[in-house]
């Protein structure tokens, strides 16, 4: 699988801060591994909510092009 120049770029301009928020959870006194299984938790859901809302925009958008199809009639 490739990555596309936009997703590189957003991975990257992410890529900082993402260290950031890492290193003050561990300075804070959180064990590495727990704060990885939680960012990596909090981006799953995260990315579920985004695929949800996908889903639930693409439906209505069907359900609105059916309407519109059948005010033709």
């Amino acid at each position: 699988m490739t990555i596309d120049n936009s997703s590189q770029d957003c991975r990257q301009a992410l890529a900082a801060a993402f260290k950031t928020l890492s290193d003050e959870a561990v300075e804070a006194g959180w064990p590495e591994g727990e704060v990885a299984l939680a960012l990596a938790e909090l981006a799953e859901a995260h990315v579920a909510e985004i695929g949800a809302k996908v889903i639930v925009e693409g439906f209505n958008q069907l359900q609105r092009y059916a309407a519109a199809g059948q005010r033709k009639i």
